[in-house]
């Protein structure tokens, strides 16, 4: 894979341009602006745009810059474990039920029936509503709802490829079920997980930063960009920026994660 493959497409390069950018910014950020952004001081609240604070503060004084900075490691660090973790779950039970089929295929897929029959965000709201609110318990919510999509997906692609000749002469060489499903299956369904993981990552990110808005994931004083949009809900009329920014991150990203998503979408398509 070149660096002219993944910039042919013009909506992928632009995803993966913007990404980087935030990327970049989340590394080498506070090394510009060495601020504390648990650091609180009165005398400076609200303040306008300047050289000590590129963003101004917020209402406990706090470098709005450096919150953003530290929730973009926040968000991205939770949003990857929440991805691993369903990737895990997800496509090992996707490529057991798919080429074992029989019992194990209708006890996984009636699971996944039970679980996707209702919304994602929904769902999580419930599960880390009654595990209570912290950002474990979040991680918990997402995966639980999350890792569904990725065995019907790559179930669908197992059930497509395992009457396939080269599969069958697998198994007519006294090919093992484990080197089947690794050898022969699993590369075949990467680039649908590829595809499906970069949208996810985007959605996981606003169901992250969503939950914290409505206090059930990050707390006080934690500098989540959901929370961040939650703390600054009373002083939208007087001072919007405080929502501004970490709304206009939140969008950043997942526009960014969208875009590389349909862009790899169109890069696999062996139709074209």
């Amino acid at each position: 894979m070149t660096l002219k493959w993944l910039f042919r497409d013009r909506m992928l390069a632009i995803g993966i341009s913007i990404f980087a950018l935030i990327v970049i910014a989340m590394l080498i950020g506070p090394f510009f602006v060495p601020n504390d952004p648990l650091e609180m001081s009165m005398s400076q609240r609200l303040q306008s745009p300047s050289f000590e604070y590129p963003l101004g503060t917020d209402f406990f004084g706090r470098c709005i810059f450096s919150r953003l900075i530290e929730g973009a490691k926040i968000t991205f660090g939770l949003a990857a474990i929440v991805l691993v973790a369903a990737l895990c779950i997800g496509v090992p039970v996707g490529l057991l039920s798919g080429y074992i089929g029989g019992r194990v295929d209708a006890i996984f897929m009636r699971l996944v029936d039970g679980l996707i029959a209702f919304p994602d965000f929904i769902l999580a709201i419930a599960i880390a509503g009654f595990l209570g609110p912290n950002l474990t318990n979040v991680i918990i919510a997402i995966v639980v709802v999350k890792w569904v999509s990725y065995a019907r997906v790559v179930r669908s692609c197992v059930l497509a490829e395992k009457e396939k000749d080269y599969v069958v002469a697998a198994r007519l060489n006294g090919s093992s079920t484990s080197k089947i499903i690794v050898k022969h299956l699993t590369p075949h369904v990467i680039s649908q997980i590829a595809i499906l993981a970069s949208l996810d990552l985007g959605k996981i990110i606003l169901i992250i930063s969503s939950l914290s808005y409505l206090g059930i994931g990050a707390q006080p004083p934690t500098p989540e960009w959901g929370a961040m949009l939650n703390d600054a809900r009373p002083y939208f009329q007087t001072m919007p920026s405080l929502m501004l920014y970490p709304g206009l991150a939140i969008m950043l990203v997942v526009l960014s994660c969208n875009l590389i998503g349909d862009g790899l979408r169109e890069s696999f398509d062996i139709k074209k």
